[in-house]
């Protein structure tokens, strides 16, 4: 069905061999390929002293106070870095290092875009799994040191991102593809300059801005992976356009169900012949049926990317830069899929899923920026398309009624994000100011989702027992037809002003508001058979089932399941101000001390789409304010030992899918959603002390330990209904969080061996996290569920246990082989996470847990020259030891596997011109 075991060995052999002969090579080829297109840095903020000559002590393999030759390394030494706060709160008065890890007054990790590229991941997500404390889950959501995706805040440009997924307020990362990037910043201690919702960490995204000097890049690529290319797989024609990630208009709600949306009648107010009218343009076999691919196609890439700037005015520069990508990627599944029926772990149902998934990634960047004097002026607009057109066949055993399964789903999920955005750094005089504005708007759209289920009775008394027959009844077959819909858009302002009182002192204050609106709408149908129907007539295939005559004859009739609660208006205002001093009272002592006022709103509203009732009780209004400081304090006890303490107190509010009552499908973890109106914000106090050893060279040393309490953490609990998991939220009474982290980082010259290791270099990133977590249940506590209401909260949480999402260990090590004078590096990356909790079990059953264990990868980069032009060659192999994917419930003597499936080896190889 794949790659065959053999072959995908000897094209690893293969590729091994090739890219040493390359390295090999390399020692002699001309020219050096960088990263062209990387912004130059704006000019240090008032508050930082930056000693040029010292700027390249952050690279391992230069010495301090030693110029740099490499333009990659240059680069990669002076990120782009683009946050709130007039740039002043990265770097402290006096430092004489551009080591931002080191000089920042907080506990920050920055990936530039060399750091990246060595990663060889191709959306920032991928990127940011490497880094100390983070760890990727599901479609891309960054976990920080354990903490599920609503206590991790993303950025662009020190702006707020709205989300295009109906399940997350927070923003998948793996759609932002790294070319687009030019830094990464994720700050893990709390400063007022940032929002309150700051609980793991930020990740603040930079992208590019003004060139060195103009160029042109375009590449290609092309990957596959052991379980899909070249094997079976399963599809659906869909539309023209498909390939392309956008629909033509097939998939658009037909002209009947349109008018009948339109008119905002109730389905009861129709007549049989209008119902019938709606049915029978849901039979369309270009979306119902499915097929079967013998040999799936290899994955595809496509970008290109430019930029000039050119003088303006008296020393000023103006600069414009566009990027813009296409990627077509297929990934099968083969999913076991189990429910249990008591905390036996008895089988209620046993399921086998083939999934295959064709993704379509599209996007595109325009940016334009504006240099003059000390200050910057950055207008930045992106685009990103990410779609999903997912094929699922699905055939199980119901152990309660003895029936077979099989049901075949059809699927097509546009996520899209529009975000334009102006940001200007100012300087007059002492002062600096900062202004940003933003507009962003994401839509997520679901159009014509089809559920096909035909049961096998295994009866021998029945005539048709030994055949898979649909019936339409919901006893023994049904047919459904989902219609999403969800547009989300975020207004932002901020103003900062900073000023330096004196070479010791410096103020910083700041106004931020942020508006954002959400309205998502879900319209779900099923087809409805009278009694007499015939059961040999439902062995038909789902396009003839739904024929115009059968629907005639029988007189077919629709019931709406979402007619209570089809659509939602959820909204979030938050003023904000701040102040923050960074007082320096001695040479070596800094300390940074802020405190930040929140004041918010949050809505969430059913909407009536039509004269039927909605449930008034589905609605939610949390008004709250607060005061939230941070404070952090570092000291230099030698020139190479750094000593930090942090404390604060932070709050995560609930995100719109733990709040919106509505259902949803997720794709990618294969369950149903349900939220919880009855939510409220949990609130955090945060600490950390910290060990910073700086040994010369860019090497690296760290330790740090930190602690959390959290009032009202925010968990999911799943239950079960035959083969469907529903996954809803609700607050636990409170939990605590506590961990180290030690990392390192390690360069070693090979100049010493001479000739052509002149100029190698070793380098070394490893790093270790170590958390734990315990919720708190005490007899009489207390949760709110809808539409329940109140609730013992041992019911859904036991005492003890540990927060969804934390592993007790990740860890991630790099070992690169690098050329310090041009682009030739090979790189192996490990990564590792124990099991984590990813639902909570309810009725006494255990928690799910997924078990991403150990991937390893190998990355390397050539730069060479052909036919004259410089070209970048990259080879990716990707989970070379195969490590599946395990998510499953266990009490130690039966083991459920929830979503469980192969995952395969990846190899990936690209090209890059530059003109």
């Amino acid at each position: 069905m794949a790659i065959s075991g053999r072959f995908l060995r000897l094209l690893l052999a293969g590729t091994a061999i090739t890219a040493a002969s390359t390295l090999a090579a390399g020692a002699s080829a001309q020219g050096t390929v960088g990263t062209p297109g990387v912004a130059t840095p704006p000019p240090p903020p008032a508050q930082t002293t930056v000693d040029d000559a010292a700027a390249d002590a952050a690279l391992p393999g230069v010495e301090e106070g030693q110029a740099d030759t490499s333009d990659a390394e240059a680069q990669a030494s002076q990120p782009d870095i683009s946050i709130p706060g007039a740039g002043g709160e990265i770097v402290v008065t006096g430092r004489r290092v551009r080591d931002i890890t080191r000089s920042s007054t907080q506990v920050i990790s920055v990936l530039s875009t060399e750091q990246i590229a060595r990663t060889g991941e191709g959306d920032i997500a991928g990127a940011l799994g490497r880094v100390t404390g983070l760890s990727v889950q599901g479609n891309g959501f960054v976990f920080v040191r354990g903490l599920g995706d609503r206590y991790s805040l993303a950025l662009l440009n020190g702006l707020p991102l709205p989300s295009p997924e109906p399940l997350s307020r927070v923003v998948p990362l793996d759609i932002f593809p790294t070319d687009v990037i030019a830094s990464s910043l994720v700050q893990k201690t709390y400063s007022a300059n940032f929002p309150g919702e700051f609980g793991g960490g930020v990740i603040n995204l930079t992208t590019r801005s003004i060139p060195d000097e103009p160029f042109l890049r375009v590449g290609a690529g092309m990957s596959g992976d052991s379980e899909t290319t070249f094997g079976n797989g399963l599809a659906y024609y869909g539309s023209d356009f498909d390939w392309f990630g956008y629909d033509d208009g097939t998939r658009d709600a037909p002209p009947a169900l349109q008018a009948f949306f339109n008119d905002g009648r109730r389905l009861s107010d129709l007549s049989q012949a209008e119902q019938g009218n709606i049915i029978k343009q849901f039979g369309n076999p270009n979306l119902v049926l499915l097929q079967r691919i013998d040999r799936l196609p290899v994955n595809w890439s496509a970008n290109i990317s430019g930029g000039t700037a050119a003088p303006v005015g008296d020393g000023g520069e103006i600069g414009i830069i566009a990027t813009a990508g296409i990627s077509n990627s297929w990934r099968n599944r083969f999913v076991t899929a189990q429910t249990p029926i008591n905390a036996n772990l008895d089988l209620d149902t046993d399921f086998r899923d083939v999934i295959t998934d064709n993704r379509v990634l599209v996007n595109g960047l325009l940016g334009f920026g504006l240099e003059f004097g000390e200050n910057q002026i950055r207008f930045t607009n992106l685009y990103i398309r990410d779609t999903v057109k997912q094929s699922r066949l699905s055939q199980g055993e119901d152990f309660q009624t003895g029936f077979s399964q099989q049901i075949a789903n059809t699927g097509w999920f546009e996520r899209q994000l529009y975000n334009s955005q102006f940001v200007g750094e100012f300087k007059l005089g002492e002062v600096d100011i900062d202004l940003r504005g933003g507009f962003a708007r994401t839509d997520r759209e679901s159009p014509f989702e089809t559920t096909f289920q035909y049961v096998r009775t295994n009866n021998p008394n029945d005539p048709t027992g030994n055949l898979f027959i649909n019936v339409l009844d919901r006893q023994r077959g049904n047919a459904a037809f989902a219609f999403s819909d969800l547009t989300e858009k975020l207004y932002y302002g901020g103003l900062d002003l900073s000023y330096p009182v004196t070479d010791w002192l410096r103020i910083t204050g700041g106004y931020a508001y942020t508006d954002t609106d959400r309205f998502s709408e879900r319209r779900e149908f099923l087809v409805n058979a009278a009694t007499d129907f015939d059961d040999a007539v439902g062995a038909l295939r789902p396009d003839l089932l739904l024929g115009d005559a059968l629907i005639d004859f029988y007189g077919f009739g629709l019931i709406e399941t979402t007619q209570s609660d089809p659509a939602f208006r959820a909204g979030l205002e938050i003023h904000a101000g701040y102040a923050q001093v960074n007082l320096r009272p001695l040479d070596r002592l800094t300390i940074d001390l802020g405190l930040r006022y929140e004041d918010a709103r949050q809505t969430v509203n059913p909407v009536a789409l039509s004269s039927a009732p909605v449930n008034p009780n589905a609605s939610t209004f949390l008004g709250n304010d607060y005061f939230l400081p941070g404070v952090t304090v570092t000291w230099e006890a030698t020139d190479q030992l750094q000593l930090r303490a942090a404390a604060s107190r932070t709050i995560a509010r609930p995100q719109f899918r733990e709040l919106i009552f509505q259902t949803y499908f997720d794709p990618e973890t294969n369950r149903q959603f349900n939220g919880n109106p009855f939510l409220v914000d949990s609130e955090l106090t945060n600490a950390e002390v910290r060990a910073e050893y700086y040994f010369g060279r860019g090497n690296r040393a760290s330790i740090a330990g930190f602690y959390k309490d959290i009032k009202r953490p925010i968990e999911a609990f799943s239950s079960f209904s035959d083969n469907d998991q529903l996954t809803s939220f609700a607050n636990a009474p409170s939990a605590e969080l506590y961990g180290l982290e030690a990392d390192l980082q390690f360069g070693f010259d090979l100049g010493s061996l001479g000739g052509w290791f002149a100029s190698k270099q070793l380098i070394a990133i490893a790093n270790y996290t170590f958390t734990q977590s315990s919720i708190s249940v005490r007899e009489g506590d207390s949760t709110f569920v809808f539409p329940q209401g109140e609730r013992p909260a041992s019911d859904f949480f036991f005492d003890g246990r540990p927060l969804t999402g934390q592993s007790d260990h990740l860890v991630n090590f790099q070992l690169g082989f690098e050329d310090q004078e041009k682009l030739q590096q090979l790189t192996l990356l490990l990564s590792y996470a124990s099991q984590r909790v990813t639902s909570r079990g309810t009725s006494g059953l255990p928690d799910i847990v997924e078990d991403p264990g150990l991937r390893v990868d190998l990355v390397a980069r050539e730069a060479v020259r052909f036919l004259g032009v410089p070209l970048e060659l990259k080879f990716e192999a990707r989970n070379i030891f195969g490590r599946d994917n395990f998510e499953f419930q266990s009490n130690g003597a039966n083991r459920v596997e929830i979503n469980s499936y192969d995952v395969g080896t990846t190899i990936a190889v690209s090209a890059a011109y530059d003109f």
